[in-house]
């Protein structure tokens, strides 16, 4: 067969079988591509139902034939290759055709393409009424009520008339008609919005929500691959996220005041954990998929084994009749409640989408900005409205879903002024629930890498709230994003001598650097340095007790942490008190082992630039101390004939120093 490469919905490419594949080989294979068509019979198929439907049942004849000829053993003329090789390339494409057409998230693009489905449908049918017409039925040995029903079946291929379902044009006219109100700042009216879902078969909110999902990464794969349906896609995508934020009051029927680990919550002491190791990486999944076998593995690990050139299934061997992978997201609930209930936090798989967030800055069409703006006015209105608490909290996990990878998404709701309303429900008992608190806080970060959304925390007095979550948040998770926050605020200017000034703020991230996750550590020690860019905060960092901390972290089992620490501790030590005080912790030997074991270039320059901060603040006192260290020097010699030529220099300066004082001494 030929090599299977990935496949976008609605691409259909040939897939043929070998020039020297048999001719029993391929019946076989017949056989078996019809009967997964057939099964697909009793697939929800809201839409194209009729001529799916009446296309499974034809190859339900074709199935049978295969099967008797097979049965009778009788070989097959030569002449028969081409008739049954042209049958197998349109099996397959109606395998894939039928698929696409069952998936699910994928049905508003599947009505929005209808006209291309039914085209598709109409071609496939009609090549197997070409590949009949070619295949030698008088030479092969079948039954001849076999052989009147493939006739019959010829005929009305041939003849077919497969047209848009009249249903399903009625509710494509409607989206198209909503997104002309939706273009022209016209609310849509409820009722339109529920008729599509109802033919869409869309009837809970989760239903709703996979298909935003389906067209959010179709809609990133786009925008990866410079394709001009990514418009398409991005407002398809609007029109469903304003149907999932105003149609539905609640989650799948139930109460929103629980993030949704927490609704489906169970008791995972007695889980085996190595009913969630994927058999490739023999790792737990983070992001597990189903491929066309059933078998689920982590996506990363399926990928690799894809683009190595394997396309078959690892634990079966058995070929994959397409490489689309379906999330499994019941398994990754048992996975983050599996990690959950061990105290362990489990980041979302979004670094997929960080080299292209940037493009969407910029709404995708006017219809898909009227969208937008229509659903955050919703939104907003619901937060400002003492009304009930459990469509507060729904509204804060929808404003967290829309501002998580969509930059115009996340200006429209800063320009709408969630951010106040989010502090103020930070701040009173709206947040007691610890899944809403961190939904808040989620929602915060994400607007907080908006240069406005910055602004608006500042000005609606934030920063202590923010404070607050990061000492002592419901979830570690709430804590960790809340020191993201001040991280995203310490990068602005104008705003590190104001969170300096506040006295809690360097205690607290201290604190978090001591006992926290490590992504708690992670997002405090860039704060810290990000801090350390005014230098009023250099005193007020040492004098709260960073050098002790950030010199124990020079021995932590994460590479990157005692790097930061490196970095952060270079930056003090450009200050004389700096350098004292880490003259004073000893942390120069510890520095020293990392200079020899960092394999990271960019490591081993910091660790070098720190060294030399502390000779030129501290003199013959730190020099004193690096000649002690016999490993130190070897590692300094290395750098200066095979690191870059700063780092290079660096050491040669500081290795002038010590020869100097032998030299004097």
């Amino acid at each position: 067969m030929t090599h299977l490469s990935a496949r976008r919905i609605l691409d259909l490419p040939a897939i043929g079988p070998c020039d020297s594949i048999s001719l029993p080989t391929l019946l076989r294979a017949l056989i078996r591509v019809s009967g997964a068509i057939i099964a697909r019979r009793s697939d929800a198929f809201p839409i194209h139902r009729r001529i799916i439907l009446e296309t499974i049942r034809e190859v339900g004849v074709l199935q049978e034939f295969f099967e008797d000829v097979a049965e009778r053993g009788t070989a097959l003329p030569a002449s028969a290759t081409v008739g049954l090789s042209e049958l197998y390339i349109a099996l397959h494409k109606i395998q894939n055709l039928i698929s696409d057409c069952a998936r699910r998230g994928a049905r508003l693009w599947i009505l929005a393409r209808s006209d291309r489905v039914s085209s598709e449908f109409r071609l496939l049918i009609r090549s197997i009424s070409v590949a009949l017409d070619v295949l030698p039925l008088d030479a092969i040995d079948a039954a001849p009520e076999m052989k009147e029903l493939i006739f019959l079946l010829s005929a009305q291929a041939r003849k077919v008339g497969v047209e848009v379902d009249p249903a399903d044009d009625s509710a494509a006219r409607t989206v198209r008609f909503v997104l002309d109100q939706f273009k022209s700042g016209a609310a849509p009216d409820p009722a339109d919005l529920s008729r599509v879902l109802k033919r869409l078969d869309v009837s809970t909110w989760s239903e709703c929500d996979e298909e935003v999902s389906f067209l959010e990464e179709e809609m990133f794969s786009c925008l990866q691959e410079e394709s001009n349906e990514v418009a398409i896609f991005g407002t398809l995508m609007s029109f469903m996220v304003y149907c999932r934020v105003v149609l539905f009051i609640t989650i799948d029927g139930e109460g929103v005041g629980r993030d949704e680990r927490a609704r489906r919550a169970f008791d995972t002491s007695s889980l085996n954990p190595q009913t969630l190791v994927c058999p490739i990486s023999l790792e737990i999944m983070k992001d597990p998929v189903t491929i066309s076998t059933g078998h689920t593995y982590d996506r990363v690990a399926i990928k690799k084994w894809i683009k190595s050139g394997s396309c078959t299934c690892p634990i079966t061997g058995e070929k994959l009749t397409n490489v689309d992978f379906v999330p499994n997201s019941s398994l990754r609930r048992v996975i983050e409640q599996f990690y959950s209930n061990k105290g362990v936090e489990i980041s979302e798989s979004n670094t997929k989408h960080t080299w292209n967030i940037e493009k969407t800055a910029t709404p995708f069409s006017s219809a898909a900005a009227g969208a937008t703006k229509m659903a955050v006015a919703f939104l907003i209105e619901k937060l400002a409205k003492g009304g009930e608490e459990e469509e507060k909290r729904k509204a804060v996990y929808e404003i967290r879903k829309l501002s998580k990878f969509n930059l115009f998404n996340r200006a429209c709701l800063v320009e709408a002024d969630a951010v106040p309303w989010l502090l103020y429900l930070l701040s009173s008992s709206s947040s007691s629930d610890a899944s809403t608190q961190l939904n808040i806080v989620s929602a915060l970060l994400n607007l907080s890498k908006h240069p406005n959304g910055r602004k608006a925390v500042f000005e609606a007095g934030g920063v202590d709230l923010i404070i607050d979550i990061m000492r002592v948040g419901l979830k570690v998770e709430a804590q960790n994003n809340a020191a993201a926050i001040l991280f995203y605020l310490s990068s602005a200017d104008e705003y590190r001598k104001e969170i300096g000034e506040i006295r809690r703020a360097i205690p607290a991230l201290l604190e978090l650097l001591q006992e926290g996750s490590y992504r708690g550590k992670k997002n405090a020690i860039t704060c810290l340095f990000g801090l350390l860019q005014y230098p009023g905060n250099h005193r007020k960092i040492v004098a709260a007790g960073a050098i002790p901390v950030l010199t124990n972290l020079l021995s932590s089992d994460h590479v990157d942490l005692a790097n930061d620490s490196v970095q952060v501790l270079e930056k003090i030590a450009e200050r004389d008190e700096g350098t004292d005080a880490i003259i004073g912790s000893a942390g120069i030997a510890k520095i020293a082992e990392i200079l020899s074991s960092t394999s990271s270039r960019s490591g081993k320059e910091h660790c070098v630039s720190l060294l030399l901060h502390l000779c030129s603040n501290g003199g013959d006192k730190v020099v004193s101390v690096i000649e002690k260290i016999p490993p130190l020097i070897s590692s300094l010699y290395s750098i200066v004939t095979e690191g870059s030529p700063q780092a290079g220099r660096k050491a040669r300066l500081i290795l002038n120093r010590i020869h100097r004082r032998s030299t004097i001494s």
